[in-house]
């Protein structure tokens, strides 16, 4: 069973031990959460309730995701950015601070269009990482409660890349966080650290804990920061 506590400071970070695994992770990780299937086993909780219980419409206005793969559509700038959005979160305002706070703002006003620059199909306009930063800006402008990023900054520059997690983590007592990551920078913060092996959960607790046990955790760390 897992439980995602509503409206509390949690940040969950998620690691398989191969590529493979933590690719499996991710789509048995945000998949499930997304209410894109119902697990066959166990529950998922929410706020104490069981997910497939709630109303999928007013669960999903509570959840944004931040694929690895970003999804732009044929259309501008704005309106890509403003897909599925109430009316209320429409305003210039909300969209250049969403915009702000994802990097992608200076870019987009040095357009000659701005945000009615057309993206093309898939986003083919753009560069990986500016695509990541819209799908990102996306995500923020809806205030989710619960924000799932799945290798969400895996195509930005180290520099964007910070930049991005210190937005996140500004704004991470105002929502629950899952976050999917082989890249140790972007968990180390984490309230919570579930390191994922075998189909199970291998080793849990946050990074100090996890060095201090010199377990499988601390061999991936030696591996990346041999320091």
């Amino acid at each position: 069973m897992l439980q995602v506590p509503g409206k509390q400071r949690l940040y969950l970070s998620l690691r398989g031990t191969t590529l493979t695994e933590a690719h499996l992770s991710s789509r048995t990780t945000a998949d499930p959460l997304c209410r894109f299937y119902n697990p066959k086993l166990g529950r998922i909780l929410y706020n104490g309730s069981d997910i497939s219980q709630l109303s999928l419409s007013h669960y999903r206005k509570e959840v944004s995701l931040v694929a690895q793969e970003p999804s732009l559509f044929n259309g501008t700038i704005r309106e890509n950015i403003l897909l599925g959005v109430d009316e209320d979160l429409a305003a210039d305002e909300h969209v250049h601070q969403a915009c702000r706070d994802a990097e992608i703002h200076d870019f987009i006003v040095s357009l000659p269009e701005g945000y009615n620059t057309e993206v093309g199909t898939k986003g083919v306009a753009l560069s990986g990482g500016q695509k990541q930063r819209l799908s990102i800006a996306r995500a923020l402008i809806r205030n989710p409660r619960l924000l799932l990023l799945d290798e969400a900054t895996s195509n930005l520059d180290a520099e964007t890349e910070k930049a991005v997690q210190a937005v996140f983590e500004k704004t991470r007592s105002d929502r629950t966080m899952v976050v999917v990551a082989h890249r140790l920078a972007t968990v180390q913060n984490a309230d919570v650290i579930f390191v994922l092996g075998d189909g199970r959960v291998m080793e849990k607790g946050d990074h100090a804990t996890l060095v201090r046990k010199r377990g499988l955790y601390y061999q991936m760390v030696s591996l990346y920061d041999p320091s």
